[in-house]
């Protein structure tokens, strides 16, 4: 692979505590030096002048829809949306058919990776065989295949006892327990009381309620190590826009009061959310725009960068590159989330440029957004993974 030199760009590294112009230099798939002014030798260059190089994005909830569910999306369409979107790992959820909790699963889903992936893809294991809520997986067995992380979502795991026992099983396994909590406030609660209990890593998805918020603050003030995500739709809008949207307002959580939206967009200024995550889940236009029963959740990748910039303005670049790729690497215990010599190329190129969302331009198979025609800030230019740029916008002029 040819040597990339990522010249001029405005260098952001939460893990280094690093903020500056400086140049970048890739070979053979790694990052081998930051600095000023750095000579070209025998490497492709790449001028990011007024462009924000940052480590490459990690989505740590995505639904591919594979296997099983090939209209919706595919490992290659919705890795493709997620290179568009600046993301070069994603972590997908296992509610597929059959559901990601067996070995022999992962290994297949590996194998279609390995032949039509666009970025790193990390499987997130069941965390009940089927996700029927009943019968605990083999944690350690998923793990060893490549889970790095367990969940039933898209469905609460109902029974606390069968949710306890499996967080004792998979308590010395790597890899967080991540929570559907529906109805949010009591099931936050009530997992974060077995997490306390049984010692075992935990994080909670898709947090969109003050309450919620208030209860793992006050876990955390006990000790208790839990983290938990916001999304960009949650962070964006309110019941109040449902009516307005109609089926592409259609998601689990639903929408929630004004109160929480600023509650939340609270919290991730103030530290207490920990990562930006898309939920991306496309449906088939026919599934989503049922008038009567509309699918929940709705394509994102693409639109997730522009739309948090959208909705928190004034949030210090450090944190939101830290949101979007240093801590979800920290949390899933995954390689990346730095720029630091020695690691993998994987490298996120964004600026603050304005683009109108067109659901017709997307990659993903999922043409629903509730962004559809809003103009967002923030815009993903190239998307390098492992030294290879696997996206360059038309109009980034490198």
């Amino acid at each position: 692979m040819p040597g990339l030199l990522v010249t001029g760009g405005r260098i952001v590294d939460p893990a280094a505590s690093l903020d500056a112009l400086r140049d970048l230099r890739i070979r053979d798939g790694r990052i081998v030096e930051i600095g000023e002014s750095l000579r070209v030798i025998d490497e492709e260059v790449l001028d990011a002048t007024g462009c924000i190089v940052a480590p490459g994005l990690i989505d740590m909830h995505v639904h591919l829809r594979e296997p099983g569910y090939p209209a919706k999306e595919t490992l290659a369409t919705g890795t493709e949306a997620a290179v568009r979107g600046g993301f070069t790992s994603v972590a997908c959820m296992p509610n597929t058919n059959p559901a990601l909790d067996a070995a022999v699963t992962l290994a297949a889903l590996e194998e279609g990776i390995t032949a039509e992936a666009r970025c790193r893809v990390y499987p997130i294991g069941a965390i009940t065989i089927g996700r029927k809520g009943h019968e605990t997986c083999d944690y350690a067995a998923l793990a060893a295949a490549g889970a790095v992380a367990f969940s039933d979502d898209g469905d609460t795991v109902r029974d606390a006892g069968v949710l306890e026992r499996a967080a004792v099983l998979a308590r010395e396994t790597r890899g967080p327990f991540i929570s559907h909590c529906e109805p949010e406030n009591e099931i936050v609660a009530r997992d974060l009381a077995i997490a306390a209990r049984t010692g075992k890593a935990w994080h909670v998805a898709h947090c969109s309620t003050s309450e919620a918020l208030d209860t793992i603050r006050g876990h955390r003030s006990d000790g208790l190590y839990v983290t938990c995500e916001a999304t960009p739709h949650h962070l964006a809008f309110s019941a109040e826009d449902v009516a307005r949207m109609g089926p592409a307002a259609r998601v689990n959580p639903p929408l929630r009061t004004r109160d929480d939206v600023e509650a939340l967009r609270r919290g991730v200024f103030d530290g207490t959310v920990d990562v930006l995550a898309s939920d991306h889940a496309p449906h088939t236009n026919a599934e989503k725009c049922d008038a009567e029963h509309p699918a929940p959740g709705f394509t994102g990748l693409e639109v997730a960068l522009g739309a948090y910039g959208a909705s928190l303005e004034t949030l210090p670049l450090l944190r939101l590159v830290a949101l979007l790729s240093t801590n979800p690497a920290r949390i899933l215990g995954i390689a990346g989330g730095t720029l630091a010599a020695g690691t993998p190329a994987d490298v996120t190129i964004f600026a603050r440029r304005s683009w109108i969302v067109d659901p017709r331009q997307f990659a993903s198979k999922g043409r629903v957004t509730p962004f559809t025609g809003q103009r967002l800030p923030l815009k993903t230019l190239a998307t390098i993974v492992g030294g290879d740029v696997r996206y360059r916008a038309p109009d980034f002029s490198a």
